[in-house]
Parts: C-alpha cells; sequence; structure tokens
C-alpha cells in the first residue's frame, strides 16, 4: 500500500468520523429536546432559494449538508410528535424506539430471512406473539411487520383470495368480492383496484358501525365469490368499532375469512379500560395494527398476524432459483408473509421499547388517551357554541362550532399552525364540515385542547 493511498483512507476515515458525530450529535439534540417544535411546510420555490442546489458534482460536505437539513428542511415539515399535532392519526414514538431506530439502521440488519436475521426475526416474533395472544388469538398465529396498514390490509386480503381459490381450484365462482363498511378505511378499495377484485360496501347506520345483519345479507348474495369481510376496530374519521362478534357469529352459518383492520384502534385492547369493545377479534382469520400509530414506534410499522401463518406463506412465498436456499428450508423467513421481499427489521424499534419500558407502560399510556378523549368531550358538550357530531369511541373526537362553513375551519387551522399553537386540519362528515382530534400522544395534555378550544370563540 502507497503512502498516498494510506494518506488517502486516512482522510476518509477522519471524514467518516467527523460525518457520524455530527448525525449523531443532531439525532441527540433531536431525541432529548424538551421542546419539540412544530414547524410547518414551505413552498418549493422558497426551499429552492434557502437551500439551493445540494445534489452536485463537488459535494457538500457532510457539515453542509446537515445543516441544511437541520435548519431548512426539517423545520419544513411538521413534526408528527409534536403534543398538538393532532390532524389524521398522529405518531408519539418512545425515545427508546427512536434511539434504537439508529441502532437498527446503523447494524446493517436484513429481516427479510432467518438465515440472514435470525436474532432480529425471533425479537420481531416476540413481540407479534404477544400481540396476537392480546388480541386473543391461537399460541400458533405469526405474521411479519409490513410498512403500513396499507400493506397489511393488500397482503392479508391476498392470503384470503389465495384460500379461496385452493378451496375451489379451477370452479372459480365468478368475479371475487370483498365485503366491508361503507365507511371502511381507503386502503380496502386500493387494495381491490390493485387485485382487480369488487368491493360490496355495505352501509351503516348514523353510527357508522358495521353490522352483522347488513353483512349477512352480502354474503348470502355474493356467496363463495367472497374473498373476505373485513371489519374496522377504530375508523380512522371517528374511531368506530365495527360489531364484530356479531360478525364473527356469521362463521357458524357462512365460510368466510374475517379481516380485522385495526391499524388505529386495535391498540385499544392493550387498555381495561375499552378491551371489551373488541370482542371477536379473537375469531379472525387475519388482522392488521399500526405500531407506528398507538403503539409508540417511529414510521413505518404495520403489524400483519394471520390466524394460520402457513396460509400467508402460501400466497406470499417468491419462488427464484436463487431463492432456493431459503424457500427450500422450513425456517421462519418473514418475507414469506406480504408482498414484499427486501424488508429492514422494523419491528426492532417496537420490541425494545417494549422490553425497556414493559407491557404495563404501554396500557397506561393508551389509556390516558382514552381518558382525555372524554374529559375533552364533557369541555365540548358544556360549551355552548360547539357540538359533539358522535360520542368519542376511542380517542378521536370529532366536533362542530356553529355558525362556520369550510372557509371558517380553514382559516382556523392556517392560524393555528401559524402561530405554532397546534395542527388541526378540517375534516367533514355527511357533508359537513368538522373539526377533529386524534388523541394519541402521552404528552398532549387537557389544558392543551382547552387551549385549541378558546381560539373558536
Amino acid at each position: 500500500m502507497t503512502d498516498s493511498l494510506h494518506s488517502r483512507m486516512h482522510v476518509v476515515s477522519d471524514e467518516t468520523r467527523n460525518l457520524v458525530n455530527l448525525v449523531l450529535e443532531y439525532s441527540r439534540r433531536r431525541t432529548l429536546a424538551e421542546d419539540t417544535p412544530l414547524d410547518h411546510p414551505t413552498s418549493e420555490a422558497e426551499l429552492r432559494r434557502l437551500a439551493g442546489p445540494t445534489v452536485t458534482e463537488e459535494g457538500l460536505g457532510s457539515a453542509r449538508a446537515l445543516a441544511i437539513f437541520e435548519h431548512i428542511f426539517a423545520p419544513a415539515c411538521i413534526s408528527t410528535d409534536h403534543p398538538k399535532y393532532l390532524s389524521f392519526i398522529p405518531s408519539a414514538p418512545t425515545k427508546a424506539a427512536v434511539a434504537f431506530d439508529l441502532v437498527v439502521s446503523a447494524s446493517a440488519l436484513y429481516g427479510g430471512s432467518w438465515l440472514e436475521g435470525a436474532g432480529v426475526v425471533h425479537a420481531e416474533n416476540e413481540v407479534l406473539r404477544w400481540l396476537a395472544g392480546e388480541f386473543g388469538l391461537p399460541e400458533t398465529a405469526g405474521g411479519v411487520f409490513v410498512q403500513g396498514g396499507t400493506i397489511g390490509n393488500l397482503s392479508a386480503l391476498v392470503a384470503a383470495r389465495n384460500a379461496q381459490k385452493e378451496k375451489f381450484g379451477d370452479a372459480r365462482p365468478g368475479r371475487w368480492v370483498i365485503v366491508c363498511s361503507a365507511e371502511a378505511h381507503s386502503s380496502i378499495a386500493s387494495a381491490a383496484e390493485v387485485m382487480d377484485v369488487d368491493v360490496a360496501p355495505v352501509p351503516t347506520g348514523d353510527d357508522g358501525i358495521l353490522r352483522p345483519e347488513g353483512v349477512k345479507e352480502a354474503l348470502a348474495e355474493h356467496g363463495d365469490a367472497v374473498i373476505a369481510v373485513v371489519a374496522t376496530s377504530g375508523t380512522t374519521n371517528f374511531g368506530t368499532i365495527d360489531d364484530i362478534a356479531g360478525i364473527a357469529a356469521l362463521k357458524e352459518e357462512f365460510d368466510f375469512w374475517l379481516h380485522i383492520d385495526g391499524a388505529y384502534g386495535l391498540a385499544a385492547m392493550l387498555s381495561p379500560q375499552a378491551r371489551h369493545k373488541f370482542a371477536g377479534v379473537e375469531r379472525a382469520d387475519s388482522l392488521i395494527v399500526d405500531p407506528h400509530k398507538w403503539l409508540f414506534a417511529p414510521f413505518d410499522a404495520c403489524a400483519l398476524i394471520y390466524r394460520d401463518p402457513n396460509l400467508g406463506r402460501r400466497a406470499h412465498t417468491q419462488k427464484a432459483e436463487y431463492l432456493d436456499t431459503l424457500t427450500d428450508a422450513q425456517d421462519w423467513s418473514p418475507s414469506d408473509f406480504a408482498i414484499q421481499l427486501t424488508r429492514r427489521p422494523r419491528g426492532l424499534p417496537l420490541w425494545y421499547s417494549l422490553a425497556s419500558y414493559g407491557a404495563e407502560t404501554y396500557r397506561e399510556a393508551i389509556g390516558h388517551s382514552i381518558d382525555l378523549a372524554r374529559q375533552i368531550a364533557t369541555e365540548i358538550r358544556r360549551r355552548e357554541n360547539l357540538r359533539l357530531v358522535r360520542e368519542p369511541e376511542l380517542s378521536v373526537v370529532v366536533f362542530e362550532r356553529d355558525g362556520w362553513e369550510r372557509s371558517d375551519y380553514d382559516a382556523w387551522s392556517d392560524r393555528l399552525l401559524e402561530d405554532q399553537r397546534a395542527f388541526v386540519v378540517p375534516s367533514s362528515h355527511a357533508g359537513r364540515p368538522n373539526a377533529r382530534f386524534a388523541i394519541v400522544n402521552p404528552l398532549t395534555t387537557f389544558e392543551d385542547l382547552v387551549d385549541i378550544l378558546d381560539t373558536m370563540e
């Protein structure tokens, strides 16, 4: 090795050490910050003006690139872990989960096969078994962590269709159908579009609950063409829980795959305050829950669990000569259970957080959000100019301000964000605009929410 080559390698090594130290120091500041910035979006033109070109032949250097991210790009993003981020379904990862996400990336771990990642697959599977037990599924249940609820729902429904294909073989009973609520998450319709199957939306009452009477009619109408019935445990807009027990009871009369879309709400089963609301989940053939929502993990993670994992494996195992080493073995390879092949072990931050804090801490944190939703609902009922659209079921509170049109809600929401007071985007129901609190962050307080209500006076 020549001196000049050694010199260049030494310079690169020093540069790498500086780069890593810079990144770790920023991560330390952001993770340990007591006051998380809310921040707000910025126009593309303004970002171009402030940052200038960042991908160049020569490179900016690690310090300059990080400075642009920290002072220009990051402040142009709304922090989903802020206690007053109350729109959509927020994310509130624990400090342990955030810190360990760095470890996952730094460790160069592949989570697609047992051969390459036995240790991390074991850890992920321990979390999946714990969740399955909480949901009442048998000890043999299992699955995989995928990117999010859309991928989880799609993968489960593909497995359901494959099971139906195996059952009927060439005697396919017409065009396949998915039965779900008219208020089911948009990902169900998206999955049906990707799969080129039909959706049979079942109307609900004013409360938005899917009930067995409507499902029974759909099952009788579509018969063996039904791939699956999808019930929702905690809709995104209201936190509504379908009559899962009643729908599951139809299994005694009809043979169908029951899938539970619990991306947001199923986590509430961990709390003794809400567990009774989810009777029937234990009869599911598949289900999903997103740890990056109400289980305090960073983006992006969805737990997909099958009652019989072999049905998922038969639907999703990819075949190729270069994969023979994996597919010929009987090992548990996570890539066999969803539409992905390459995957990072995205369940590890949740595992580390659970292992660090314990399940009881999770139960208390989820219970806090449920209690807070009830408290602020009481406060809304007390105010003459506000009205609840529905009583909160879990931790989503939807309400209206008398006399306001959509433009009023938009202006109010814009002011809240501009003043860095809160992020609360307007929503709507049955053609009427409204406001909505989605509460999952244990740091959100009653006083925070009252302060927001006060701005509507």
